[in-house]
């Protein structure tokens, strides 16, 4: 009977409306300097983090080719989101045309995959270097580690295709009011009219493809780091072999979290929780991602202070 209904009101949707935060007026200025200043940091931290890696004849280890990668990937994943969630704070109305919100939701979701695998490779190179530090250069010599980032690109560009093609079949009445201020998934499900169940599940097998198993590595991962830094006698080198770990543990902890709790578990959140969560994978993480290698990272920093020195 739905069915039935939809396809009799359903329409070619040319555009969609997204609603956006929802907030009072009185704060759509301040949160728009607030997010336009965190964007600035977030591609001005991950630029610099990428240009030292890739300047500094001290930083050219696996880990940091790596974590270049990763910053290069992380200027992309933020802008797909913060300029349209900026520009909806602008207007009053915020409109996104169907083929453009179809390549948003590619693209966010592309470069989100990508993110999950490149942190499970970068995962695999601390578990290589503290468990098996001897052989830690032959094993991650430069070809492995080409092929794992390109695995990890390649990958992550590939499984979201088969369900963004599946959201471009649906049908849409009336209501072409999307709930998010970004592109998504299940907003975009919410949206239509059509049966959507079998999209649902296919959603969440990817979820779990995605999210999960990368994440299950990465603790197994991490049981066996933990398990090789107890066994070290002194606790300098305990504690200097956690502090090569620490930056990507917090970087995996802000940002597998927030997605796991909207994509891999079976019931929906609240449309508002969802949009949190959704900002703390979209925004929270780029940002800190140079500020907690910055801190946490004293190769960077030495190679920042040797460049100033040159430049003063």
């Amino acid at each position: 009977m739905a069915t039935t209904e939809c396809q009799e009101n359903a329409t070619i949707v040319t555009e969609f409306i997204l609603l956006g935060l929802q907030i009072i007026p009185e704060l759509k200025n301040f949160l728009f300097l607030l997010f336009l200043t965190i964007y600035l940091v977030t591609l001005a931290g991950n630029i610099l983090i990428l240009v030292t890696v890739s300047a500094s004849d001290h930083l050219k280890s696996p880990m940091f080719f790596f974590l270049g990668n990763f910053s290069f990937l992380e200027i992309w994943y933020s802008t797909c989101s913060i300029p349209s969630m900026l520009s909806g704070l602008l207007t009053d109305v915020s409109l996104i045309s169907f083929g453009g919100c179809i390549l948003q939701l590619y693209f966010f979701s592309s470069f989100g995959s990508s993110e999950c695998f490149l942190l499970t490779v970068m995962a695999y190179d601390r578990y290589t270097a503290i468990c098996f530090p001897l052989h830690y250069s032959t094993l991650m010599d430069k070809k492995l580690c080409l092929n794992l980032v390109a695995c990890a690109w390649v990958f992550g560009f590939i499984l979201p295709l088969v369900t963004v093609i599946m959201l471009c079949r649906l049908q849409f009445s009336g209501d072409k009011e999307i709930d998010n201020f970004i592109c998504e998934f299940r907003p975009i499900l919410n949206a239509a009219c059509s049966k959507t169940s079998f999209i649902e599940v296919h959603v969440f097998i990817m979820s779990f493809v995605v999210l999960s198993i990368p994440f299950l590595l990465i603790v197994l991962s991490y049981a066996y780091i933990m398990s090789a830094i107890l066994k070290i006698p002194s606790a300098t080198g305990r504690h200097k072999a956690f502090s090569t770990c620490s930056s990507h543990l917090a970087v995996v902890s802000t940002y597998f979290g927030p997605l796991i709790a909207i994509y891999a578990t079976p019931t929906e959140s609240s449309r508002n929780l969802s949009k949190v969560l959704s900002l703390l994978y979209s925004v929270a993480t780029p940002l800190l991602n140079p500020i907690i290698y910055t801190l946490r990272n004293k190769e960077i920093r030495a190679a920042w202070r040797k460049a100033l020195l040159k430049m003063s």
